[in-house]
């Protein structure tokens, strides 16, 4: 793989200690261009990996720093979500000055991501073949919401990808309207994808000093996200339909209602179903041959239905929860987002670190050796841009400063 030419620092507390070893992707630089969610969190995961990511941003800066309410410190909190461990810099590229830098910084960046309208960067020279020119081992990552052909004027917001692509068709109950998710979905897994083909390309590269071209896009990860839901089409010749909680394919694996609520309960084979009725005192219905398979409960599930509501009405959900968690059957609760992120912390998971004062929800991969980083908080606009200028200019290096002596100047709007 390539690396800078001064490699940024390795990671300090703020009184100068080394903390560990530098993460697995320490000494790469990413010229992240996108803005919004789907590129700005696959560059997070990686700068969260030790990735040295420079957010390049226009002089208003990423349009979630905007999007209020809620708000922590005067910034958007989806801003911050998505946007630790990165150094901005503000740039116009209808500036000749500001275009300069640009191409300069995505030929020394060993990883450009962008997620502008296809072919918008090509009258800037930043497009994948002018990019490719001035570096040839740049690995180059195009986000979009419905490819480069076709779809390529297409705008790419996630609720739209939801709505085209059937998600909607089949979120909510069966007699309602379609709903979209509660997040935006697709532009998370994207952000996901794109990272693994980065990841992917890096290998290529380090095995043959090649970069190349990725290609994402929001309606094609939905189409393999939605797994079981487009292989029911393409392979089944079946259109899934609204099922409200139901699953299509399993029974029970839903909220059902008990003594004071309701309790989310799966039995995904056979052998939990017989658990589940030994726990509710039916082992009979275990035995019930319109019962006692998957496929048989799924095609009988409005006459078992019955059965488990009577069963479970006679305790409340925090009984049968700790009942059956007890016998190996999967349930649980259905939390408010409150209560998600108190179950993990009293699972011991830790799902909240502080950088600077701010709090932010970790990184969910866990490394033995090369465990991610959280030392800079989101930076406000153009917060790193002399520095940056300077790494490109070869007056500097892009350091991490200990973070206390920079956080209230980086963090100001």
């Amino acid at each position: 793989m390539s690396t800078p030419s001064s490699p940024p620092a390795e990671p300090t507390t703020a009184q100068g200690d080394s903390v560990r070893q530098p993460g697995p992707l320490h000494g790469l630089v990413v010229a992240d261009f996108s803005r919004i969610l789907a590129g700005p969190y696959a560059t997070m995961l990686m700068a969260d990996l030790g990735a040295e990511v420079i957010k390049v941003e226009s002089p208003n800066g990423d349009d979630t720093r905007h999007w209020v309410p809620p708000v922590r410190d005067g910034i958007g909190t989806y801003y911050l979500a998505i946007n630790r461990n990165k150094r901005s810099i503000a740039l116009d590229l209808k500036n000749s000055d500001d275009l300069k830098v640009a191409h300069a910084l995505s030929a020394k960046a060993d990883i450009f991501i962008q997620n502008f309208k296809p072919g918008g960067l090509a009258a800037f020279g930043l497009d994948y073949d002018s990019v490719a020119a001035r570096n040839p081992r740049s690995v180059y990552c195009s986000i979009s919401g419905f490819g480069a052909a076709g779809g390529k004027d297409l705008p790419g917001y996630d609720l739209l990808v939801q709505g085209m692509s059937g998600l909607m068709s089949l979120t909510g109950s069966p007699d309602g309207p379609p709903y979209r998710a509660g997040i935006s979905v697709f532009d998370v897994m994207t952000g996901l994808h794109s990272v693994i083909g980065i990841l992917a390309a890096l290998r290529h590269l380090s095995e043959t000093g090649e970069g190349q071209h990725i290609e994402t896009n929001l309606l094609s990860t939905a189409l393999s996200s939605l797994v079981n839901q487009t292989m029911a089409y393409v392979a089944g010749g079946v259109v899934p339909q609204r099922m409200g909680n139901a699953h299509l394919s399993l029974f029970p694996y839903e909220p059902l209602a008990t003594g004071d609520g309701d309790l989310i309960v799966v039995a995904g084979n056979d052998g939990q179903y017989r658990k589940l009725m030994d726990v509710l005192g039916a082992p009979e219905l275990a035995d019930d041959q319109r019962f006692a398979t998957v496929g048989a409960r799924n095609d009988n599930r409005e006459e078992l239905r019955p059965y488990l509501l009577d069963l479970l009405s006679k305790k409340s959900a925090q009984e049968w929860f700790d009942n059956l968690t007890a016998a190996g059957v999967p349930c649980g609760p259905i939390n408010d987002i409150k209560g998600g992120v108190e179950v993990a912390e009293r699972l011991g998971l830790e799902p909240v670190v502080d950088i600077a004062g701010i709090p932010t929800v970790r990184n969910p991969v866990g490394f033995s050796k090369t465990p991610p980083r959280y030392d800079i908080a989101p930076p406000a606009v153009d917060a790193d841009g002399d520095t940056i200028r300077k790494w490109l200019d070869g007056r500097g290096d892009l350091s991490t400063t200990p973070i206390d002596a920079e956080s209230s100047d980086r963090r100001s709007a």
